[in-house]
């Protein structure tokens, strides 16, 4: 099993910056492809990001200009920029035991954190 805590959650307001943290712990490699997904109200879960040490990083188009995932040891970062209302929504953390994808579809990620809130106003 592998457990993932995120943190960094918050409010915001549009333009502002925020930085999302994940820690994984228990069976964690570091060879897995870490994600961030998210969640608005009555809407699907969504890839935002993922980062892979063998293959590298992949970006939803919505936000690869403005968000930026990072890797050290078991925490994964997510640097949020200029943030938009349209970003409000519960990031999750997921782990993809597959080492060799960067993949966005979250039916690929074994492993879930609980989610952290972030809401922007306008």
């Amino acid at each position: 099993q592998v457990q993932l805590a995120e943190s960094g959650g918050g409010l915001a307001q549009a333009g502002d910056s925020l930085r999302l943290s994940c820690a994984a712990s228990g069976r964690w490699l570091s060879t897995d492809t870490m994600g961030w997904f998210r969640q608005a109200p009555g809407k699907e879960r969504e890839f935002v990001a993922a980062m892979s040490w063998r293959v590298g990083t992949k970006y939803a188009d919505s936000v690869a200009d403005r968000f930026t995932i990072a890797r050290t040891k078991n925490l994964v970062y997510l640097e949020m920029r200029n943030l938009k209302p349209e970003d409000t929504a519960v990031y999750y953390c997921a782990v993809d035991p597959a080492t060799t994808r960067l993949d966005d579809r979250a039916s690929s990620y074994e492993y879930w954190g609980q989610g952290t809130q972030v809401t922007v106003s306008s």
